[in-house]
């Protein structure tokens, strides 16, 4: 839906004629609008000075009611000039004709269109006061009896009471969606709970955070150091913190944060964290006493009580694990090895055997290495032996394709590990558990290096404690998008048998990907093999470098070898299917927002779609989705092809690994566009061709352990496009943030 010129920000005022389409969840409406004056976008194509469409969220708006919108014009390719509203501000209506078909649109109980042309027939303009302040005279119309008089008058009030609230709400600057969620969640209290609680709207109400509940705080006159204020403040400086990977802070860097965010004391924010760690809303922990003498005043770590409660969970876990005897079958464990061997055809290295043997043997074990380095032989001969000993096993992974890498890799069945654990909607919850452990002897879990605390927590949780466990995963990877290290963590423990492969086996050591993922490892600054232009690129060759002058050539290159070279070259992979393009950052001209709009218009733009969430989804698109959706059973980072556009529902239609799922125009903020996606978002997956924009320009992001987990995405060619000395910078750049957790000390103290 392109834009029609200007973009710059309108307004618009008129009557409401008509509501076409109604969203009751998230109130987006279309609705018909008579204007004041003549409406519309400036220069050719501007709409006759009749009614106009205009399209947003408008809680309570209903038929007659006078709107005074902001927003700017569009241009739908069907449907025309439409006026996109950004914010409003309604008034009652005060003509005889605007009353009448507000009180005919259905939204008072007891009021058609016949009563309302007989009330607004006997009361004209004054018929919203006789409702209001003196419904007694309703019965003064035929038809309306004492009963029916009484109905109207209670509808009237409650529609009222909801006006108003919306109306208070937008007053302290909520937006139409936040106003929204607010009434769905508070309901009629929500005008009470905010004048009183501001910020159990930030604990409670997704999409609602800290700085939408601070304003409206601070507008209601809350001082800069009241109570409620600087406990918020704390926490959101937690949450932010979580956001970075932390599941803890030292206590004086947390309230210096906190207090300048909050622009208030740092001595009032620690008084107020004393008061919140006393009243058990946050976890404090004296930090290790060090050789040098007692730890600093203010270097305790601070933790909000879910994340305390996760590592606590993950300690105990492994230790219960440790202490309890095998429930496997009795195995001769180097017998095994021995057949695992003739059963592949060729004798395991000194490691690989290790491996195995370590898994076999202790009850929590952990086998890691890089790509090439033989973990999947090592998984393969295990589930062999186990098979062989009639063992339950169960394999999982954190994503669906990693699981579905894992299943094809061992010749058995494995899922996600929200399948795994059965989330159950209902219970807010998985229904494994310590209480209801997984019926299994033996479980996998590869891709280990994305296990947040929470996830790991609950997984730990649900292994029996006569069974074993084996994590799987590439230490050198992007750790986990959510808080924690776990894998890491872990094997600092020194309580967990650790095996690391070094060797590499693939290939005979002759793929690109594995070599140049390895020499990234090692910090080998030189550029590998590389093509003077996409005309350049060797059919033949795994991994090729692409030299690009700037960001706009970048992206030049990179259409050009999803449309051109793919089709022409390596014509069995589809440019959209089968190449995934995976950006250091998401904004910038090589960035993942960019990168979507220029694929999507390149590979798929003859296709009519639907605008919403910011982007446009046309039939054929490929998406991603967002966040965990338990109901629909898909996760985080899979990704499907819009397989329908419904332009009057507002709603799509998505196909994920062949299952078709619906989403309503509230629900497409769940999806974004996937030609191009952030490395973050690739983790746990692999693509048969992965393009990779990298330019000085992305220096924020550029780490070595970004760089390595694109290359080790790709499983048949990896195209790197950009700037010699961006490589260069990534690879240098070894020092990956520093995560602070608090679960190595956890699992240490206990016996």
């Amino acid at each position: 839906m392109p834009a029609a010129t200007p973009s710059a920000a309108e307004t618009l005022t008129g009557v409401i004629e008509r509501i076409i389409f109604l969203n009751e969840e998230n109130h987006y409406t279309i609705a018909e609008l008579r204007p004041d004056a003549p409406a519309g976008p400036r220069g050719p194509g501007r709409p006759k000075p009749e009614n106009v469409t205009v399209i947003g969220t408008l809680p309570g708006v209903e038929c007659g009611e006078t709107l005074h919108l902001n927003g700017e014009w569009t241009r739908h390719a069907q449907h025309g000039a439409q006026f996109k509203v950004a914010a409003f501000r309604s008034e009652l209506p005060s003509s005889v004709h605007g009353i009448r078909k507000y009180l005919g649109s259905g939204l008072v109980d007891g009021i058609g269109p016949v009563y309302a042309d007989k009330i607004v027939e006997a009361f004209g303009t004054d018929t919203l006061r006789v409702l209001s302040e003196d419904s007694g005279r309703l019965r003064e119309v035929d038809g309306i009896g004492k009963k029916r008089a009484a109905a109207i008058k209670t509808a009237w009030d409650a529609k009222r009471s909801e006006r108003e609230l919306y109306i208070f709400l937008q007053t302290y600057g909520v937006t139409p969606a936040q106003c929204v969620k607010l009434v769905r969640h508070f309901g009629g209290a929500a005008k009470r709970v905010l004048e009183t609680e501001p910020y159990r709207a930030a604990r409670e109400i997704d999409g609602i955070g800290f700085r939408t509940a601070d304003r409206i705080a601070i507008n209601l006159g809350f001082a800069n150091d009241a109570p409620p204020r600087v406990d918020a403040g704390i926490v959101f400086a937690l949450e932010e913190l979580q956001e970075d990977g932390h599941t803890g802070w030292r206590e004086a860097e947390l309230a210096g944060h906190a207090a300048e965010m909050l622009a208030t004391s740092a001595h009032i924010v620690a008084a107020r964290i004393e008061a919140l760690v006393a009243a058990k809303a946050l976890s404090r922990f004296e930090a290790p006493v060090e050789t040098s003498g007692p730890p600093l005043p203010g270097s305790a770590m601070i933790q909000l009580p879910h994340n305390d409660r996760a590592e606590q969970r993950i300690a105990a876990a492994v230790t219960r694990l440790a202490r309890v005897a095998s429930g496997l079958p009795p195995i001769k464990v180097d017998a095994a090895v021995q057949w695992a061997e003739e059963r592949a055809g060729f004798a395991f290295a000194d490691l690989q055997r290790e491996a195995l043997r370590s898994a076999l043997s202790s009850k929590v074990s952990i086998l890691t290495g890089g790509p090439g380095t033989g973990k999947t032989t090592i998984l393969r001969a295990l589930v062999d032996i186990l098979r062989a000993k009639r063992a339950r096993v169960h394999l999982a992974a954190p994503t669906g394709r990693a699981a579905q890498r894992l299943a094809e890799t061992t010749g058995g069945f494995a899922s996600t590990i929200h399948r795994l654990l059965k989330y159950d909607p209902s219970k807010g919850g998985f229904s494994a558990n310590e209480d209801t452990p997984l019926a299994t002897d033996f479980l996998v879990v590869d891709e280990a290096s994305m296990l947040d605390t929470r996830l790991a927590a609950a997984l730990l949780q649900a292994v029996p404690s006569r069974a074993h466990l084996l994590l799987v995963g590439d230490t050198d990877q992007l750790p986990s998008v959510g808080a924690g290290n776990v894998l890491k963590d872990l094997i600092a423990t020194e309580r967990v048998r650790v095996t690391k492969l070094a060797v590499i086996f693939r290939q005979k050591g002759q793929s690109g990907i594995v070599t140049t993922a390895h020499a990234v490892n090692a910090g080998e600054t030189a550029l590998p093999p590389g093509a003077a232009d996409v005309t350049g690129i060797p059919a033949w060759s795994d991994l090729t470098f692409v030299p690009a002058a700037d960001a706009e050539d970048c992206v030049r290159k990179i259409i050009a070898i999803c449309t051109e070279h793919v089709p022409r070259q390596w014509n069995w992979f589809h440019p959209v299917n089968d190449v995934q393009v995976l950006a250091p950052m998401h904004k910038g001209v090589a960035g993942v927002a960019n990168l979507n709009a220029r694929l999507q218009e390149a590979l798929n733009p003859h296709a009519r779609g639907l605008r919403a969430a910011g982007a446009e989804y046309r039939p054929g698109d490929k998406v991603i989705q967002l966040r965990n959706n338990y109901d629909k059973g898909l996760f985080n980072g899979d990704i499907g092809t819009v397989a329908a556009v419904d332009g009057g529902k507002a709603a799509i239609e998505a196909e994920f690994d062949g299952a078709r799922h619906g989403f309503e125009r509230g629900e497409l903020g769940d999806l974004a566009l996937a030609y191009a996606i952030s490395i973050h978002k690739s983790q746990g997956s692999e693509y048969p061709v992965v393009i990779v924009p990298l330019l000085k320009a992305h220096f924020m992001m550029l780490q070595r352990n970004l760089l390595y987990t694109a290359i080790t995405r790709g499983k048949k060619k990896v195209l790197i496009v950009g700037e010699p000395a961006a490589y260069a910078m990534a690879v240098r750049n070894a020092e990956s943030k520093l995560r602070l957790t608090h679960l190595r000390e956890k699992i240490a103290a206990l016996p």
